[in-house]
């Protein structure tokens, strides 16, 4: 799938949730949601991350800033 860059998707080799970050050769490279180390992935691995999908990611990090915690590991 060619979602565009800053979309919410999903690796569904793994299950992490990334923003998409752009599209390098035969790879859309996603980084977590709330920032860390970009990954490569397969296109046809990606699908677009639902309302919920997000919904929990975001809240995820806000709750790891609110409680100090810095950024979440995903």
């Amino acid at each position: 799938m060619n979602l565009p860059v800053g979309s919410c998707a999903v690796d569904t080799r793994t299950g992490r949730l990334g923003i998409v970050m752009g599209h390098e050769g035969p790879y859309v490279q996603l980084r977590p949601y709330g920032g860390g180390r970009e990954w490569d992935c397969d296109p046809r691995a990606v699908r677009e991350a639902t309302h919920a999908e997000r919904l929990h990611a975001e809240t995820a990090y806000v709750s790891a800033r609110t409680a100090g915690h810095g950024e979440p590991v995903a």
